[in-house]
């Protein structure tokens, strides 16, 4: 009965419509933002930009479509939108600096497949991610992009004009009002306030004369999808082991998701309920591979939606994912993101980049007894190799190439040093331990949701 209740058709097709473009904007943000935070920090060129946000924005609504057909193959079959995974942005950028963006990509396809492989054995994968390691991982990801949020707040790192006036008041003025509007909005305004203080932050930039309209002018109304549009991908060690840590964590928390989704649906969900889900978010992030877009994860904020309309049906993610799809062919639409000026984004980023670190923390504190002096020192010790490594990473230049690997990415470093002593402090832990870790992460989930509705 709740299996029909899940995929019975709505009957108001303009509300329906509705729900699917509320959808939409709750992820928006999330969806152009990264793709603008990757590319200006490898320097992409304005027609780069403009294409990987298009393309980003249709592989959402794939990635979207894949999870939500629900087949005996792939897809979990719940109500849930799908977006690029801002856990990926620090190891991109890093990946694209050190090794170049063709091993981005073949990083991401590796761990798709990785994760399309293993997902029948992912419940004892995670055994070795308890929220101790997926709590600092996430908490040191979210650290390393502080940095680059502060850069474009300020103009632009190597910018004439860093730190001006106009740039800080911009960019100050839009992290302002975002705090404004979470402080004093509720539910569906409240869940989309990022993108609204991004919007009001570029009529501001546009009166002050700094918006750029060339981006519009000169994009098409209609592009074709080219696979490995920034050339062959490479494939090297350190960076797809990089994203396979990244698509692990993600897998994690996707989980609490599928749990929390599960409960709102009131639907059972079983292993191979989960392996699907699993599955299919593995064949998102080979997609975003090969069409260089980004890995793929579940959006929680899109629970608190489903949560809040009470529309449990799949036809309005269904129509998410198909406006997703036909707003990636259309780079008109795509270049809109980029009149948005690095200061104003920089505001924004402040607070998002602030929220991946909250959400490593909102992990340990919710999750992690941290009356264990133990779990304490975990998180220490793994939080400070992770953070130093990335401040100091000169610090291992002298060392072999094998210890590289493991020293000199603080991303890696962080999570084996949390997955190491984990194991010698707290062991392997049970099955059992696993199911009910996942199931408190659930109930966060909807605890925060409810809030947001």
């Amino acid at each position: 009965m709740a299996r029909e209740r899940i995929f019975q058709r709505h009957r108001h097709p303009i509300k329906t419509f509705s729900l699917g473009l509320q959808h939409v904007l709750a992820m928006y943000a999330g969806a152009v933002v990264v793709p603008i935070i990757v590319s200006k920090a490898l320097g992409f060129t304005t027609e780069q930009l403009t294409y990987l946000i298009a393309i980003d924005l249709l592989a959402c609504g794939v990635a979207t479509l894949l999870q939500v057909w629900g087949n005996r193959f792939f897809g979990v079959g719940l109500p849930v939108m799908l977006g690029c995974a801002f856990q990926a942005v620090s190891p991109m950028i890093l990946i694209g600096m050190k090794s170049g963006v063709s091993a981005i990509y073949g990083a991401i396809i590796a761990s798709g497949i990785f994760v399309v492989l293993f997902s029948g054995i992912f419940g004892k994968l995670i055994r070795l991610f308890p929220p101790v390691v997926t709590g600092s991982v996430v908490t040191i990801i979210g650290l390393t992009l502080i940095p680059v949020a502060f850069n474009d707040l300020g103009g632009g790192q190597g910018a004439e004009d860093f730190g001006s006036g106009v740039h800080l008041m911009l960019g100050f003025g839009v992290l302002l009002f975002i705090i404004l509007m979470t402080r004093f909005t509720t539910g569906f305004i409240r869940s989309i306030s990022v993108l609204i203080g991004l919007l009001v932050g570029t009529v501001a930039a546009g009166l002050m004369g700094e918006v750029n309209f060339a981006p519009i002018r000169e994009a098409s109304w209609f592009h074709v999808v080219q696979p490995f549009y920034f050339g062959t991908p490479t494939f090297e060690v350190v960076p797809i082991l990089t994203m396979i840590l990244v698509a692990i964590v993600s897998v994690a928390e996707s989980t609490g998701v599928f749990m929390a989704l599960g409960k709102i649906l009131d639907k059972d969900l079983s292993s191979k309920d989960l392996a699907r889900g699993y599955r299919a978010e593995g064949l998102a992030i080979v997609l975003g591979g090969i069409f260089n877009s980004f890995p793929y994860t579940t959006y929680s904020q899109n629970v608190g939606l489903v949560q809040m309309t009470r529309v449990k049906t799949r036809d309005v993610i269904v129509v998410a994912g198909g406006l997703l799809v036909v707003i990636g062919f259309v780079p008109k639409i795509a270049a809109l993101a980029q009149l948005v000026p690095g200061s104003v984004l920089g505001g924004a980023m402040v607070a998002l980049f602030g929220m991946v670190v909250s959400s490593g923390i909102r992990i340990l504190g919710s999750q992690v007894d941290l009356n264990r002096h133990e779990n304490l020192f975990i998180i220490a010790c793994s939080v400070g190799m992770g953070l130093g490594v990335t401040v100091v990473p000169q610090l291992f230049a002298g060392a072999p190439d094998w210890a590289q690997i493991m020293l000199g990415n603080g991303i890696i470093a962080g999570s084996f040093t949390a997955i190491f002593m984990n194991l010698l402090f707290n062991g392997l832990g049970s099955k059992a331990a696993a199911d009910k870790m996942a199931e408190r992460q659930a109930d966060v989930i909807l605890g925060e949701s409810g809030k947001s509705a």
